[in-house]
């Protein structure tokens, strides 16, 4: 019904305007159909326009222009949380391994008997430590009911030690003499002798030592007596020490064969004493070798 309002008013103007011009005898300008046809364009598109719904584009033609669709907004991208990590709490037990296998004895030092053994890999538990804080006491790690003393030397201790009681260690025992013997091996130079490698494996220091080696094959014996002890190196050098202290170990020279006895039986027999001499305390130990 609106859109009818602009032509009715339109035609109403043009017949007013007729009866006018015949009214006063001045005769009825010549209608341009162009005009008139423009006007009307102009009126019917005004009208489509004034009808048109708020907020939508038309045309000339008055047919309503496209309209963008809105954008969908970008959707906030979703933090996702990782879990919060769960930490395991540190055994508060001391506990013991090493880098070097480690004798386990029945006090903290060498002087005492060894009853155990703590190899790589293994860990034992401590159950307390030496006054010094260089030996632990330990669960023995080869026997489930025993307990013994390892050296701290090659060991790595976890857990909370400041709570380990400290325990005076037993008396020292009484040191017993040993060592052990081996062949190592033929030298020369103006004659040919053997070279022995002693280890002190007690609790007695060695001052003197002697060396008695026999050719069994031919029955020669060469023997030496000595204060010191001592290792030919050849024709060159050689190297002397006073004390065979335990758990050292040195090499010691024989006396000299006036022949190469190599690929003959011989059999060396050592004695080491605690004083000069060969005398206090001594041990004799036997080897018998083919150079």
């Amino acid at each position: 019904m609106r859109k009818s309002t602009p032509i009715l008013l339109t035609v109403t103007v043009l017949l007013i305007l007729s009866l006018a011009c015949a009214v006063t005898g001045v005769p009825a300008p010549t209608e341009d159909i162009n005009f008139l046809g423009t006007a009307v364009m102009q009126t019917m598109v005004a009208g489509a326009t004034q009808t048109a719904g708020p907020g939508l584009p038309v045309d000339p033609t008055g047919s309503p222009l496209p309209t963008s669709t809105p954008e969908a907004p970008t959707a906030t991208p979703t933090i996702t949380l990782s879990p919060t990590p769960i930490f395991t709490a540190t055994s508060s037990i001391p506990l013991i391994s090493v880098s070097v296998a480690t004798n386990c004895r029945v006090g903290p030092g060498r002087v005492y008997d060894r009853v155990g053994a703590l190899l790589v890999g293994e860990v034992a538990e401590i159950v307390a430590r030496n006054p010094v804080g260089n030996y632990w006491y330990i669960r023995n790690p080869d026997r489930t009911d025993g307990l013994c003393w390892l050296w701290g030397e090659y060991a790595t201790v976890t857990g909370n030690t400041g709570v380990l009681p400290i325990y005076t260690p037993p008396p020292t025992p009484t040191p017993v003499p040993a060592f052990d013997a081996d062949y190592e091996r033929l030298e020369s130079c103006s004659g040919w002798w053997v070279d022995i490698e002693l280890t002190n494996t007690g609790g007695v220091t060695f001052e003197s030592v002697s060396l008695t080696v026999r050719d069994t094959d031919t029955d020669i014996v060469v023997s030496l007596f000595s204060d010191s002890f001592t290792d030919l190196d050849g024709c060159v050098d050689s190297a002397s020490r006073d004390r065979l202290n335990p758990g050292a170990n040195r090499t010691v020279s024989s006396s000299a064969f006036a022949y190469d006895p190599t690929g003959h039986d011989l059999r060396a027999t050592i004695t080491l004493c605690s004083r000069d001499g060969q005398s206090g305390t001594c041990i004799t130990e036997t080897i018998n070798f083919t150079p």
